[in-house]
């Protein structure tokens, strides 16, 4: 896992290095947002893979595998879990996060210089990298080639051999990338500043403090974690402990969000019903629910004052 990471890691020199080739303006800010995105997220990512490794006490791919025949490690380590699905959308520059080709203010972002088989090269090690991050997931997360602890049962173990394993591991890496093309298709794209908030505000810190509650978890009871049953019945107290207080926290933060917006949506003060939309120098259409304030009316001025006026202008005016 440490060279998969690593070799990850220098995929960000390409887009940064590409961006700043260009000579122009948007291609560098496409890598420079490229840059600090992939930076920040890859430390969000290797933190929730620190949990997977002290389920399966290894580092090595195989052994992780080896260690979910009873339980995939997305149900134990679903925090960690959810944290990569949001990694993995962060590291590969796909929408809602693909701030670094961002079409609509920074023109095609890091390529948008390159064209024909240049170009081509960008969407490939952009769908390679989508590619390695499922597999990844499926290996860490959902038992690798293994078959549904449900399913595996059967026919003594007949449908988790041979064939089978590549099958069930095909599977489910399509079942990631179907995962991308729907989050493309269903979500706007985020903020810059809301996205770089959210890694290191949100998810470095939540991680931590879940990698700390694995911790004492393993600590408490030494190899029980990696093979409960929970589907069988057996699940270890601190565990459904953990999993409570985890559910609390995040209702009780929802609740704290919700009650922030609507006091929020107090302070703000009401907009006027009507408005004038020449108080401010210039025409302002009304919002919805507000109406044009009726114009007071237009007072000509009398036919003494215009003979007046028109006695004291200059000779050449009045010719």
């Amino acid at each position: 896992m440490l060279l998969v990471l690593a070799v990850a890691g220098v995929g960000v020199y390409g887009t940064v290095l590409a961006g700043w080739s260009s000579g122009s303006t948007y291609p560098l800010l496409g890598g420079l947002r490229s840059t600090a995105q992939v930076i920040s997220y890859e430390i969000a990512m290797g933190l929730a893979l620190v949990a997977v490794f002290l389920y399966a006490g290894s580092m090595s791919t195989s052994q992780i595998v080896l260690a979910q025949n009873h339980l995939w490690y997305c149900i134990p380590a679903f925090f960690s879990f959810g944290i990569y699905i949001i990694t993995m959308v962060g590291e590969t520059n796909r929408l809602p996060f693909d701030l670094a080709e961002g079409e609509g203010e920074l023109t095609g972002g890091f390529h948008t210089e390159y064209s024909s088989l240049k170009f081509a090269m960008f969407f490939l090690g952009e769908y390679v990298n989508m590619f390695t991050v499922s597999a990844l997931a499926t290996t860490l997360f959902l038992g690798g080639w293994q078959a549904p602890p449900g399913i595996a049962a059967i026919g003594a173990g007949m449908l988790n051999s041979g064939w089978w394993g590549l099958l069930w591991f095909v599977i489910k890496l399509w079942l990631f990338m179907f995962f991308f093309v729907w989050l493309r298709g269903s979500l706007p794209r985020v903020r810059y500043d809301q996205f770089m908030g959210l890694g290191w505000k949100v998810l470095i810190p939540s991680t931590l403090v879940w990698i700390v509650v694995v911790v004492f978890l393993r600590a408490a009871n030494e190899g029980f974690l990696g093979h409960a049953m929970i589907f069988g019945g057996r699940m270890h107290r601190a565990t459904l402990i953990v999993i409570v207080v985890v559910m609390l926290l995040v209702l009780a933060a929802v609740w704290i969000h919700d009650h922030r917006s609507a006091a929020r949506e107090k302070a703000i003060e009401p907009r006027p019903r009507d408005i004038d939309p020449f108080a401010g120098g210039y025409p302002v259409p009304p919002l919805p629910g507000q109406t044009l304030r009726e114009a007071a009316p237009v007072t000509r001025p009398s036919a003494a004052y215009r003979t007046r006026e028109s006695d004291t202008a200059p000779e050449e005016s009045r010719g």
